[in-house]
């Protein structure tokens, strides 16, 4: 279903209060997130998680938006403070900080639909005619204006956002049937056995955490939602399963507007996934395109210097190769290939880093040997160190995952930790 105008979309959008919930741990991304909650993860080179969704709704032209905070959220508000500070107040727009305050309960956020809950008052302050709840911890790009356009022509009470995924990565989502018109009929938050959609017997429709309401259907299934004994407070597990059946609840397919297609969308909540994700963007024509001046990604920008590369000796020359390498970086007579550098990184002589993410202001001593690593923020990485190329050695002294990528972090190597995460 098409929206009927630009104007008809711009029209819903100035309406609508977003809600991004960025308050989960992200336990899965181990000592990242050791100091920080997920969405302040830095991805990307320059930028940080939450600027995904931050940027979706501004470019969307919504203009009016909260961020729910409650874990170790100091770096997230501080990014936020400092690069999204922008909109014009006196025009209605803002970015509003809501960290959990026990507003409406005595306790902490106990669920993402409790989050929203908690702060019900100051959603109806606002006064929004619709609600599109967000998750904070995506990376994508996605025009939400087409969403809640689909919300208000369908007439739903509400809509939720859903990609096509694989039937075993599935276990890890909300998985819903639906309809010859798109309307939720079954959903099932993280099932041991998923069903597949009907003649793809390898495909499930997953629930992208992503929600459309009407506000005041939104506010009347919260109230429910507290007074239910038992229940987790959450959309996935509970919200949705008590609607589905008396209620007009569509899906909404997250597809590539050229072509058709599942468009571009990563779940970056395990060190593999992130470290995989990262190094896709160096590809030659990566899915997720960071240079769409059509639709850019806003963060908050430091004052750099252009990223120097020096010394031309034949065994002593600065160099990166299939890498991309951010704003402050001094390749100083060293090796960088198949990396992604963040800003203010320093690789000095003789060292080679190879199929490595290194976040910001981390230094690598003379003749390092870094292969397949995560390196976090502030890290000094002593002279002579060899990460990756010994699972044994390394998994006495840093994270070793799965797939496994070496987990590095200014603990483990005994440094003080010099920058707020």
């Amino acid at each position: 279903m098409k929206p009927q105008s630009q104007r008809f979309v711009s029209r819903i959008t100035r309406d609508t209060l977003a809600l991004i919930l960025a308050g989960g741990r992200g336990s899965r991304l181990k000592q990242l997130t050791m100091w920080r909650a997920k969405p302040a993860v830095p991805f990307g080179g320059k930028f940080r998680i939450i600027d995904f969704p931050l940027s979706n709704c501004i470019n969307s032209g919504i203009r009016q938006v909260g961020v729910l905070t409650q874990y170790k959220a100091h770096s997230l508000i501080q990014h936020i403070q400092r690069g999204w500070g922008f909109l014009r107040g006196e025009f209605g727009e803002f970015i509003e900080l809501l960290p959990a305050q026990q507003r409406i309960e005595t306790s902490w956020y106990e669920g993402t639909a409790d989050a929203v809950y908690q702060n019900l008052d100051i959603i109806r302050q606002h006064e929004p005619s619709y609600v599109l709840i967000l998750a904070g911890d995506h990376i994508y790009k996605m025009d939400y204006g087409d969403m809640i356009a689909y919300h208000v022509e369908s007439g739903a009470d509400m809509t939720v956002g859903c990609l096509e995924v694989g039937l075993d990565a599935a276990r890890a989502f909300g998985v819903m049937a639906v309809d010859a018109d798109g309307r939720v009929r079954q959903f099932a938050e993280k099932p041991e056995n998923p069903a597949p959609m009907p003649g793809r017997p390898d495909t499930a429709l997953a629930s992208m955490g992503i929600y459309v309401f009407n506000t005041q259907f939104l506010f009347e299934q919260l109230i429910k939602d507290a007074d239910t004994p038992g229940s987790s407070h959450d959309f996935g597990k509970d919200i949705i399963p008590s609607v589905i059946q008396r209620y007009r609840v569509m899906a909404y397919p997250f597809r590539d507007t050229q072509t058709g297609t599942q468009a571009y969308w990563r779940d970056v909540g395990t060190i593999d996934a992130y470290w995989a994700s990262n190094l896709e963007l160096i590809g030659v024509t990566p899915e997720l395109n960071l240079y769409d001046m059509d639709w850019p990604i806003w963060t908050y920008q430091e004052q750099l210097p252009p990223a120097k590369f020096v010394f031309d000796d034949e065994d002593r020359r600065g160099m990166a190769v299939d890498s991309m390498v951010s704003g402050g970086c001094i390749i100083s007579g060293s090796l960088v290939r198949h990396s992604l550098l963040f800003s203010n990184v320093i690789v000095n002589s003789y060292a080679e880093v190879q199929d490595s993410v290194v976040l910001p202001n981390v230094e690598v001593g003379r003749y390092c040997r870094i292969h397949k690593a995560v390196i976090d923020k502030g890290c000094r990485i002593p002279e002579g160190t060899v990460i990756g190329e010994d699972p044994e050695e390394d998994a006495r002294r840093f994270y070793v995952s799965p797939g496994g990528v070496v987990v590095v972090t200014p603990e483990m190597l005994g440094n003080a930790a010099r920058y707020v995460r």
